[in-house]
C-alpha cells in the first residue's frame, strides 16, 4: 500500500492555506464537514459558468449536457457503493433527509401500531427523530440497544432486543461523536436471520473505509456528500430495488410523475420517483468529483493514514493531565472526543481557536450519548487524511494554555 504523500495532498485544498488570527488554520473538525479540492470546486464552477441547465426532458444541447453529467454521477455513486443497478441509488439532500424519506414512505406504508424499530444507544439525532415522528404517526414503539463505558454497542442485548415486532433496525455504521465502529455486517446477518431490514447510517462511514452494500446485503443506506470532500446539500439514498419499488413516492411534483390529470397521478420509473422537483444539480456534479477524487487516492491509503493519526493523538491527548476520551472502543475511526477538568468545552474551543484550531465543541447532535457519559458536552477533534501529526501537536499546546487560563 503506498504511503500517501499528504504535503502534496494538501495543496489540493485552498482553505488549508487560510490563516485565523494571523495563525495557519488548524483544521480538526472534519467529522462535522470536510474541506473541498479545488477538483470539487471546479467541477461545479464549470457547471455554473458553461452550462445550469435543467436536466431531463430538455432536448436543447446544455439540458442534455446537464442531465448526461447527473446521470454519469448516479453511475459513479453506484460503483462507489457497489449497488446492483442506478435505479437504487436516490439523491436526496443529505443523509438525515434519506432517513426521514425511509421513515414516512417505508414505515408508514409497511408498519403497524405495535411494532417496534430499534435502533443503538450511540445514534445521531436524524436517525432518532425521524423514528420518533413515525411513532407518534401511526403507534410504533421506539426501542434501543445500549452500549458500555467504551462506547461500543452490546451486542447481546441487541440480539435480545429483536423480538417478532421488530419490523426494521436503524443504525450507525461509525459513531460521529464516538469514533465507534459498529459491528455493522454482523448486526445486518443476525436481523435478516429474522427477516428484519436493515437502515445503515453511514455518514461518516463512507469517508473511513470502502462501503460495499451487497456484500454488506444492507437494505437502506445513507450517506452525505460533505462529509466526503463534496458539496453540502447533497447526499444519497441507497435502498434494494424490491422496497423501492413498494414504496410510495415521499414527495410530488415535476419529475417524480409519469403522468398527471386531475383524476389520477401515475409516478414516474425508479429512481426518479423519489426525486421531485428540479435536483441538486450541481451539487450532484460536485459529489461526483468528490468521490472521483477519494477513489484516485484510494480509501485504503486514507484510512491506513488516519489510523496514525488516531493511534498518535490517542496517545497525546492522554498523556495531558487532566484529559479523559470519551469513546474508546477497540474499533474506531480518526475521532477524537475528549474532556478537559475544570474547563467546559465550549471555553476550550474559544481558546484554542484563538490558536488557529478549529475543533468542534457540544453534543455533536448526539444528545444521549453526553447523557450516558454524563458530560454536557465535550471537545472534537476529527482527522482527515490532510491532517498531520504536527497540527495535533498544535492542539496539544493549545489545550496546555487553556488550562494556564483556568488554572
Amino acid at each position: 500500500m503506498p504511503a500517501l504523500d499528504v504535503q502534496k495532498l494538501r495543496k489540493d485544498f485552498p482553505n488549508l492555506n487560510l490563516k485565523v488570527y494571523g495563525k495557519p488554520l488548524v483544521y480538526l473538525d472534519n467529522a462535522a464537514t470536510t474541506f473541498k479540492p479545488q477538483y470539487v470546486v471546479d467541477a461545479i464552477s464549470n457547471h455554473y459558468a458553461h452550462g445550469a441547465s435543467n436536466v431531463h426532458r430538455g432536448v436543447h444541447f446544455l439540458s442534455e449536457q446537464a442531465t448526461k453529467a447527473y446521470e454519469d454521477s448516479r453511475q459513479t455513486v453506484k460503483v462507489f457503493l457497489n449497488a446492483k443497478s442506478t435505479q437504487e441509488i436516490i439523491f436526496t439532500r443529505g443523509t438525515t433527509e434519506s432517513i426521514n424519506l425511509v421513515a414516512q414512505s417505508f414505515g408508514r406504508t409497511f408498519f403497524k401500531e405495535g411494532d417496534e424499530i430499534l435502533i443503538s444507544a450511540m445514534e445521531h439525532h436524524s436517525n432518532i427523530v425521524p423514528w420518533q415522528i413515525l411513532c407518534q404517526q401511526i403507534g410504533c414503539t421506539l426501542k434501543v440497544a445500549p452500549m458500555n463505558q467504551k462506547g461500543e454497542l452490546l451486542y447481546e442485548e441487541f440480539v435480545r432486543l429483536l423480538t417478532p415486532k421488530t419490523r426494521l433496525v436503524a443504525m450507525v455504521y461509525v459513531s460521529n461523536s464516538l469514533g465507534t465502529i459498529n459491528p455493522i455486517a454482523r448486526v445486518i446477518k443476525e436481523a435478516h436471520s429474522r427477516n428484519i431490514p436493515v437502515l445503515v447510517d453511514g455518514a461518516q462511514a463512507v469517508t473511513h473505509h470502502p462501503v460495499d452494500v451487497q456484500a454488506l446485503d444492507c437494505d437502506f443506506f445513507a450517506f452525505s456528500g460533505h462529509k466526503i470532500f463534496g458539496p453540502t446539500g447533497i447526499g444519497v439514498l441507497y435502498g434494494k430495488q424490491q422496497f423501492l419499488e413498494s414504496m410510495p413516492p415521499y414527495q410530488g411534483g415535476g419529475d417524480m410523475i409519469a403522468s398527471v390529470s386531475f383524476a389520477k397521478t401515475t409516478y414516474n420509473v425508479l429512481p426518479y420517483k423519489f426525486e421531485a422537483g428540479t435536483p441538486a444539480i450541481a451539487e450532484v456534479i460536485g459529489l461526483n468529483a468528490a468521490i472521483k477524487y477519494v477513489q484516485a487516492i484510494g480509501l485504503e491509503n486514507m484510512a491506513a493514514y488516519k489510523k496514525e493519526l488516531l493511534f498518535y493523538g490517542t496517545n497525546i491527548l492522554c498523556s495531558v493531565p487532566g484529559v479523559r476520551l470519551i469513546g474508546t472502543a477497540r474499533e474506531k475511526t480518526s475521532i477524537l472526543s475528549f474532556v478537559v477538568e475544570g474547563i467546559h468545552p465550549h471555553d476550550l474551543g474559544t481558546i484554542v481557536d484563538e490558536d488557529g484550531v478549529a475543533i468542534r465543541t457540544g453534543h455533536h447532535c448526539t444528545q444521549p450519548v453526553m447523557e450516558f457519559f454524563k458530560v454536557p458536552a465535550t471537545a472534537r477533534a476529527s482527522l482527515a487524511f490532510y491532517n498531520t501529526k504536527e497540527e495535533i501537536d498544535i492542539l496539544v499546546k493549545a489545550i496546555y494554555r487553556a488550562k494556564e487560563i483556568f488554572k
